[in-house]
């Protein structure tokens, strides 16, 4: 059977497993060109520096709760319903990342170091969700009205940051965090009740 083609997707995804294997400090482009069994200049082909190749491993895997988050914001029905889904759906799923795989989880946390323009764009996709959360609850006489929603949602954002900023990653397996996160969605649903 012929090997599978060289896609981006492949290089990533070996990317990943090097990353996991040797860490951030000690992980090649070489690495990830003999896991692949191409040379290094294949992968330099599609990736033109190890920065380049970091950063998209990077932004790979913080796209990955945009579009579950993304189907929150948009679907039908109450803002705030809406509002407390998406807050909780990133909430878990940062839980998952930090929990699931503790080593790859501290190897992205170096890599979003690196590239804090893949995170600011990350971070006003995710502002950008809860705009229209507010905008439509404002929309229907559900929230009260605001004159800029980006602004309301980046205070969300801000507001909420214990349960989605990886730097308190260690807090969210804490005894009451569950009754801490329900508090504070409680008391921004509160606030923006028309």
């Amino acid at each position: 059977m012929p090997p599978a083609p060289l896609t981006p997707e492949r290089i990533l995804e070996a990317t990943e497993d090097v990353l996991r294997r040797f860490g951030p400090a000690k992980a090649t482009v070489v690495d990830v060109a003999r896991a692949l069994g191409v040379s290094h200049g294949s992968v330099y082909r599609h990736y033109g520096s190890k920065a380049a190749l970091r950063e998209a491993v990077t932004q790979r895997w913080l796209d990955l709760s945009h579009a579950e988050l993304s189907a929150v914001a948009d679907a039908d029905g109450p803002a705030g319903p809406r509002l407390r889904s998406w807050l909780a759906a990133l909430f878990a799923a940062k839980r998952r990342k930090a929990g699931d795989d503790p080593e790859l989880f501290a190897t992205y946390m170096v890599l979003v170091g690196e590239n804090s323009a893949t995170v600011d764009r990350h971070i006003e996709t995710m502002i950008g969700q809860l705009a229209r959360i507010v905008e439509s609850g404002v929309r229907s006489g559900e929230f009260a009205g605001t004159h800029d929603p980006a602004a309301t949602a980046r205070a969300l954002w801000d507001a909420t940051n214990r349960f989605h900023d990886p730097a308190y990653a260690a807090d969210w397996s804490a005894p009451g965090i569950e009754a801490a996160f329900d508090a504070v969605c409680d008391l921004l649903l509160r606030g923006l009740q028309a």
